[in-house]
Formats: structure tokens, C-alpha cells, sequence
């Protein structure tokens, strides 16, 4: 895991073939989180993911729903957003999604909280940048700032001078999956 510099994975919303295999081929090259985000999918099918994957990478996933699996599989932690937005019974190990400088005031109290879109979406034709984006140059609000949508390797050394402390990346990764489905 870098140390100065999280790199995060998020799942497709939907299960992918050849998914489960890459996670772990992900994890194994030394992605630090995958985030298991399924919207639509109910605690059984969730808890079904989560058993597909290796157990000694599970401190490393991340739910964005169905939080009680945490504790039960000793997940890495818990990611709120619009559809779940609290996860009693954790006060460590979460994570947040913002989409402005405004929500970066509740960051102090994450782990590390995520910031879209920085770049043109990759996985979500139109969804672009907001007018953060390429302007934090050294000025990031917040330390634990991860930046999402549009995010490349290529776009690393860019993030880094602008001061987010890793990126996610959703649509670079799995789009070659939804293509060949």
C-alpha cells in the first residue's frame, strides 16, 4: 500500500464477468481499496461478493451498503453516501463521497473523503468536472481528499501536485469489461 499517495478501485454497479478474478489480480498489484459499491443489490447478494473474495483481502474492501458485514467479515470499512448515509456503530474506518468544496468541511472526520468529478466521467457520459477541478494547484481545503471521475494513472502526477492524497478510479477499469459483456 503507497503510503503517501491512496490508489482506490470501485466496482461496476452491476456484477461483471471476469470481475471477481481482476479485483484480486487488482489487490494483489497493490491497489490499497477495492470499494464493493452495488446500489441495487440486496445483503445476500452483497454478502455472496464479499465470500468470492479471498479472505486475506478483505480488510481491504470497502462497503458503500449493508454495513453490518463489516464487523461479520472484518471488511476494511464503511464508504456513506446519498443512499447510505450513516453507518451506526462505526466511528473509524469510514469514508465519504463529496461533489463540493462546501462537503469537504465533514472530511476531518474520515479516513479519507472522495471528490467528483475531477476529470470528464469515464463511466458516465456527461457527467463533468465541477469548477474545482485543475484549480486546487497546493490548496486542497482538506488532507484526505481522494480524487474521483475521469481518474487515470496518467492523471496521477497532476492529482499529486494539486494536493489529493490518492484517486479512485471506476471507469478506466472497467469499461473493457462492459464492452466485451
Amino acid at each position: 500500500m503507497a503510503a503517501d499517495f491512496l490508489e482506490i478501485v470501485i466496482t461496476w454497479p452491476v456484477s461483471l464477468p471476469g470481475e471477481l478474478e481482476h479485483i484480486c489480480r487488482l489487490l494483489d498489484g497493490g491497489i490499497d481499496f477495492v470499494h464493493l459499491r452495488r446500489p441495487d443489490a440486496g445483503e445476500e447478494e452483497m454478502r455472496r461478493l464479499v465470500e468470492s473474495i479471498r479472505e486475506d483481502f478483505h480488510s481491504r474492501l470497502i462497503l458503500h451498503s449493508h454495513f453490518r458485514l463489516i464487523k461479520e467479515y472484518g471488511l476494511g470499512g464503511a464508504h456513506l453516501n446519498g443512499r447510505w448515509p450513516d453507518a451506526p456503530g462505526f466511528s473509524t474506518q469510514l469514508s465519504c463521497s463529496c461533489h463540493s468544496l462546501a462537503e469537504l468541511a465533514c472530511a476531518p472526520r474520515f479516513r479519507y473523503v472522495t471528490l467528483s468529478p475531477v476529470y470528464p466521467s469515464i463511466s458516465k457520459p456527461g457527467y463533468d468536472p465541477q469548477p474545482f477541478a485543475g484549480f486546487l494547484k497546493g490548496k486542497m481545503p482538506a488532507p484526505n481528499v481522494i480524487a474521483l471521475g475521469g481518474v487515470t494513472p496518467e492523471t496521477y502526477p497532476e492529482l499529486r501536485e494539486a494536493g489529493f492524497a490518492g484517486a479512485a478510479r471506476l471507469g478506466d477499469v472497467w469499461k473493457p469489461f462492459v464492452n466485451n459483456k
